[in-house]
């Protein structure tokens, strides 16, 4: 039986606790490292922007704008924690997600949050 080869580069990324409340249960912050932010401007595809607009106008869920700003939401995250992770943080507190349209066919999320060193 063949030997599976191993990766020969293992990554391991330190996992950032990123919470909406001040504080990380059951830690102590020792360090505030400034705000953090990640965002992205999702725009709408034409084809989903028809089918939602049919939606729209049969009283139903715009489904293709949930799922888009679902994704956008957790990509701003996503890019908020990047930050976090170059500063070195151990967590980002005080979380908040914002959004607004940016132009005509496209919406902007802003996440942020506070950056820390936990004890």
């Amino acid at each position: 039986m063949k030997d599976k080869e191993l990766p020969k580069i293992i990554k391991v990324e330190q996992k950032i606790h990123v919470t909406n409340l001040s504080q990380v249960v059951n830690r102590t912050i020792i360090e505030d490292l400034g705000i953090v932010s990640g965002a992205i401007a999702p725009s709408k595809f034409i084809v989903k922007d028809i089918i939602a607009g049919i939606r729209n106008l049969l009283g139903k869920e715009m489904k293709e704008y949930t799922d888009m700003m679902n994704e956008g939401r957790d990509k701003a995250i996503e890019r908020m924690v990047e930050v976090a992770r170059k500063l070195d943080a151990d967590a980002v507190v005080n979380v908040r997600i914002g959004g607004s349209s940016a132009s005509q066919g496209s919406s902007e999320l802003l996440a942020y949050g506070t950056a820390v060193k936990l004890e």
